[in-house]
């Protein structure tokens, strides 16, 4: 029977080491598996740090090329308004040097008209004319003619709409011929 025993001994330490062979590959493996799903985690936690930066980055861009065409907008604006006032005042100045012209053609015309008869009245009332026409041109400008010229659309709306009408029926005749 010690034969029997001593076999058995053998043959029982072997599966043990069997078996510790297996729990050691397990308990490797099992190490192997947590370090490589530490090393996941920690690159999907780098790969997340690393796109919040590019999309915090490219926020930050379209903010700078959003405020970068604001500013431009603005000052585009700005110039635009700047070159129309510009306009607006040399308008303005024009009108009144028309203004200013017609005075002195006024005072030519008398000076170099007839001062009697029928043609002395007719040069003097032309003069009269251009000289007040003159006078109305310097001291309104263009915005005192257009508000005048509002205000009285607005008290005679009918013949104005008539006179309308027969100004673009001339010009649609004289731009067919």
């Amino acid at each position: 029977m010690a034969n029997t025993s001593s076999s058995r001994g053998k043959g029982e330490g072997t599966p043990q080491t069997g078996a510790s062979v297996t729990d050691k590959v397990k308990d490797a493996a099992a190490e192997a598996r947590d370090k490589a799903q530490d090393a996941a985690h920690a690159l999907t936690e780098r790969a997340g740090e690393a796109a919040s930066n590019v999309a915090h980055r490219a926020g930050e861009v379209a903010s700078n090329v959003a405020a970068g065409a604001r500013d431009l907008a603005s000052n585009v604006a700005h110039r635009a308004g700047d070159a129309a006032s510009a306009a607006g005042q040399r308008a303005e100045s024009a009108v009144e040097s028309v203004g200013s012209g017609m005075q002195s053609f006024a005072g030519t015309v008398r000076d170099h008209g007839p001062s009697s008869g029928v043609l002395g009245s007719a040069t003097s009332a032309v003069a009269d004319t251009l000289e007040n026409t003159g006078e109305y041109l310097e001291s309104h400008g263009l915005s005192g003619m257009a508000k005048d010229i509002t205000d009285m659309i607005r008290r005679n709306p009918i013949p104005a709409l008539l006179i309308g009408i027969g100004v673009g029926f001339l010009l649609a005749r004289a731009t067919r011929s």
